[in-house]
């Protein structure tokens, strides 16, 4: 079967054939849309149309080089036609050649076959000049589709929440067919687990005629529940009445249990910096507590020797006593501050984090005769969680003192330097512990790492530190080694926000 074979009977019923293209209704809604007079198109353009129609079927040109259909483009360029409306007046003309060859029983899939590759190349490249983008209209519509029905989990429902339709997609993930979903309300998916407010304002917020974004939990045909970010919009109709809803879902299941774990290993991290700072209360409380209890004992001797205690020694006991009770007040104070949430990022100068990680360490630099050094060259001011950076600081400056205590190591220095570079604010932390082993360098940010597993360590530590320096403070973190010791480096940039 060729479509030379019918030229002439075309060419016969040409009128016949343009008459019924531009009965198509949409085609005259188009028309009228863009104030264009059917019998001018028919005079200068559908006869054009026609004529190009033939000459390709003939290969007496190409249909790149056809100045009929340029000059076609220009007009409908000039009427302002879209991509689609070109689409749907090219489409509409295929129609009509079909319905000659059925209504001339002509009745040959061969030959309707023909003529839709014919139309599927030859108005594709009228396309693709129109819109310079689209080589094969119906090719790319198709796949599209496909694409979507593949990959998109979709569904539509009618106003009460019936699923009509589903992608292919929403079916992989849910584990139910399409039998199985189609007719069923949405909540066939619905985790108990949900709280029953999130899918109030949802309908409410749907019914109002207005979008609903958020994330959901959902249960799988197996029990088992899987999470979707949902974009629910509304569907109307002519009288702009709600006729029912359309809804896109991204799988965030990874994302989900990624913060899960996340939540894990921070309350570990807490629960471990927790324990660490309990610890150094009771080191910095020692002192005071001595001091207390010698001046307690002092009365009594004193009444013992003397026969009787003057009030200005009783007086500056008390004195001497209230000082000390007021700093292990003020250490109480500071502790608490430093495990209340930051939910804000606030002002604050690199010294004050510097020095409030110092009077946390103080005690124990001093035990462990650890010489500390700080030079701050730029004093500059950064917005971040201000509790979470000394955590880091702190962790830093503890693991270096763990490791100088048990390598036994003399002259022990920890050098603190900050400095400004390329608008990032550098604080970087030095020991003289001998460095980190090559072997393992690479790893010492990782979960569960650690080279303290005789020792109760949790391996979170610096895995929580690199997790606020870089998502939460958009810095970076990272260690190498120097020629005394370990060098770890923190960026933070000076403009960090909300």
């Amino acid at each position: 079967m060729n479509l030379q074979n019918y030229i002439n009977l075309f060419e016969k019923n040409k009128n016949l054939i343009i008459n019924d293209w531009l009965k198509n209704n949409k085609l005259k809604e188009i028309l009228d849309l863009k104030n264009i007079n059917e019998n001018l198109f028919t005079q200068n353009y559908a006869n054009y149309i026609f004529n190009y129609f033939l000459i390709i079927i003939t290969k007496k040109e190409e249909s790149n080089n056809c100045p009929s259909i340029d000059n076609l483009i220009k007009y409908f360029n000039m009427c302002g036609f879209n991509s689609e409306e070109l689409f749907y007046v090219c489409s509409a003309f295929k129609r009509a050649i079909i319905k000659f060859t059925y209504d001339s029983k002509i009745n040959s899939f061969e030959l309707t076959d023909e003529l839709s590759n014919f139309f599927d190349l030859n108005f594709s490249i009228v396309l693709s000049k129109y819109t310079k983008k689209i080589k094969n209209v119906e090719y790319k519509l198709k796949k599209s589709l496909s694409i979507v029905n593949k990959y998109i989990i979709l569904s539509k429902t009618d106003k009460y929440g019936v699923i009509t339709e589903v992608s292919q997609a929403f079916c992989d993930i849910s584990g139910y067919s399409q039998n199985e979903l189609v007719g069923k309300k949405h909540n066939i998916v619905k985790h108990p687990d949900t709280n029953i407010f999130i899918f109030k304002e949802l309908w409410q917020t749907i019914l109002s005629g207005k979008v609903w974004k958020g994330e959901l939990k959902n249960r799988k045909k197996d029990g088992t529940a899987y999470w979707v970010y949902a974009t629910i919009e509304p569907i109307f109709d002519k009288l702009g009445k709600i006729q029912g809803f359309y809804a896109i879902r991204q799988d965030i299941t990874s994302k989900k249990e990624f913060e899960e774990q996340q939540n894990i290993l921070i309350q570990q991290s807490k629960s471990a910096a927790m324990g660490e700072m309990i610890s150094m209360i009771a080191h910095q409380w020692r002192q005071p507590l001595q001091a207390i209890s010698i001046l307690i004992q002092k009365l009594p001797l004193m009444k013992m020797i003397e026969g009787d205690i003057p009030d200005e020694i009783i007086n500056q006991v008390v004195t001497d006593a209230g000082i000390q009770l007021d700093y292990m007040s003020k250490t109480i104070d500071d502790f608490r501050d430093f495990f209340k949430p930051n939910r804000k990022k606030q002002e604050v100068k690199v010294s004050e984090l510097i020095n409030k990680t110092i009077d946390f360490l103080a005690y124990m630099l001093k035990i462990d005769t650890i010489k500390l050094t700080k030079v701050i060259e730029v004093d500059s001011t950064l917005i971040v969680h201000k509790n979470e950076v000394v955590q880091v600081l702190i962790n830093i400056i503890k693991n270096a003192r763990d490791v100088m205590v048990d390598n036994d190591i003399k002259n022990r220095t920890i050098d603190i330097r900050c400095f400004n570079q390329n608008n990032h604010v550098i604080i970087e932390i030095e020991d003289n512990a001998g460095g980190i082993p090559e072997n393992i360098i690479s790893k010492i940010f990782e979960p569960y790492f650690s080279t303290k597993e005789n020792k109760n360590g949790t391996g979170l530590g610096l895995y929580m530190s690199k997790t606020i320096i870089e998502q939460h403070s958009l810095g970076r973190i990272s260690a190498f080694n120097s020629d005394k010791g370990a060098v770890f480096k923190i960026e933070l940039p000076l403009n960090t926000g909300e």
